[in-house]
């Protein structure tokens, strides 16, 4: 089963690595990791999507409790949080392509963010599902690069 775990930490070279490093040892397989500041520049929020393969989740947060620059660990269930990713595609048109891709586009409120003779760069955000979905949509058409973030997550509500 996935988790997604926001983890807020100090701001500080060596961190990502210690924290990777605590998965790896203990043998979870990282799905996705986004990192970056938050509103406090010397704090960084890493949310980090683990699967855990039946392994209790207490025992990840112990762990992850126990790194000196961890400063607070939660666990997002999906009616909790909002919850997003971001992907960059580029994918190869034609003229005669180039109007079908467009309106895929148009239908997942993507945005189209460079244009070239025989390709064009697609910017799409949202839910996991929704990636996939004009990912495979895309495909047909030959997609010549994909860039996906990982998810990002935040709390509902004023927690």
């Amino acid at each position: 089963m996935k988790h997604t775990l926001s983890v807020l930490v100090e701001n500080k070279p060596g961190v990502l690595a210690r924290v990777a490093g605590l998965f790896r040892r203990r043998g979870f397989n990282i799905h996705s990791l986004a990192v970056a500041p938050t509103e406090n520049p010397n704090l960084s929020r890493m949310t980090i999507v683990v699967d855990l393969e039946g392994k209790p989740l207490e025992q990840v947060e112990k762990q992850l409790h126990k790194l000196v620059n961890v400063l607070k660990i939660q666990d997002f269930l999906p009616h909790e949080a909002v919850e997003r990713e971001l992907a960059l595609i580029k994918v190869h048109s034609t003229k005669e392509t180039r109007a079908e891709i467009i309106q895929i586009c148009d239908i997942f409120r993507a945005k189209i963010v460079d244009v070239s003779q025989d390709s064009l760069a697609i910017e799409v955000t949202g839910t996991e599902d929704k990636i996939d979905a004009i990912v495979s949509l895309l495909k047909p058409y030959r997609i010549i690069d994909l860039a996906r973030t990982g998810k990002v997550a935040v709390s509902r509500g004023r927690k």
